[in-house]
């Protein structure tokens, strides 16, 4: 994999615990990696909850359409 060096600032209290891990550059990488998947699967599960509701509301409409078609004394 190819890297690519990069100086950041951090709080003085995440440094601290950073120092305690053997090897820095994993940990952070790591980390940033499992916070983007969970990023884009809230970003995901909103966008389907979404589409879901939409969905839920069209249904409806349709059944409000078709109740008021059977009531009109065709048959």
């Amino acid at each position: 994999m190819k890297t690519t060096r990069m100086n950041i600032t951090l709080p003085n209290e995440v440094a601290a615990e950073l120092k305690k891990s053997p090897n820095r550059s994993a940990f952070i990488a790591t980390s940033l990696i499992e916070k983007f998947e969970r990023d884009k699967k809230t970003r995901l599960e909103r966008v389907l909850a979404k589409a879901y509701t939409d969905a839920n509301k069209e249904d409806k409409e349709m059944a409000q359409d078709w109740d008021s078609t059977v009531g009109d004394g065709i048959a």
